[in-house]
């Protein structure tokens, strides 16, 4: 039987012979853990399979939905080319000041921009002024608005777009029936939502290590 320290020891390995150390983004969690912000980030490993698959996708334009310290943000953003754009939102104003200073310090003060303010309200605002299509949307805030931040995500989308949502198993309370916390409810209108979707491909995978038993939703559009 595996256990949460073989989790953990396997994500060391993982980071140690995969994602070597990075004075930019060890930096960026140093600032993080310093400032008293929640360590909800992403791990090394995770932030690598952002970048590669924005790599992979040939992400041009990436539409980030929960900022914190800016650490995602960071892996996503070394992913774009010299004239691509990362916009990410995030409600929290403390947050945000922190996150453009690591993203300052990444040198992807040029193509990264955070917004601040609820992000229902901001998306709403970037389909109003009618803002071009992203390449790659990653959804990582509050867990019971994501039907909402789907919803409008794929308004600002266009066949070929990747929708990565994270954070969708909850340590497993997904599939207990019975439980009716918020997240885990938001979490299963937004699945629901994009299995419903007709021109929306979904799937989920689980995944284990330094941040429990968790995993993530992958989904393109057509």
């Amino acid at each position: 039987m595996t256990n949460p320290q073989q989790w953990n020891a396997v994500d060391e390995y993982f980071s140690q012979a995969l994602v070597p150390s990075d004075d930019v983004l060890d930096a960026t969690l140093r600032h993080s853990a310093e400032a008293g912000l929640p360590s909800i980030n992403v791990t090394p490993a995770q932030g690598k399979f952002l970048h590669l698959l924005a790599k992979i996708k040939g992400a041009r334009r990436i539409l980030e939905i929960g900022t914190l310290a800016g650490y995602s943000t960071i892996w996503l953003g070394r992913a774009l080319p010299a004239d691509g754009q990362l916009i990410s939102l995030e409600a929290d104003a403390g947050y945000a000041e922190i996150a453009r200073k690591n993203i300052a310090a990444a040198g992807l003060a040029n193509v990264v921009s955070v917004v601040v303010g609820p992000a229902v309200r901001t998306l709403q605002k970037l389909i109003a002024e009618a803002a071009e299509p992203f390449d790659l949307v990653f959804i990582d805030a509050d867990k019971q608005n994501n039907p909402d931040y789907l919803k409008l995500a794929l308004q600002l989308s266009r066949p070929g777009t990747v929708i990565v949502g994270d954070n969708v198993v909850r340590n497993g309370r997904i599939a207990d029936p019975h439980n009716d916390d918020p997240d885990v409810t938001g979490i299963r209108e937004f699945l629901a939502l994009a299995a419903a979707t007709p021109h929306l491909t979904t799937t989920a995978i689980q995944t284990v290590g330094s941040k429990g038993w968790d995993g993530f939703s992958l989904s393109v559009v057509s």
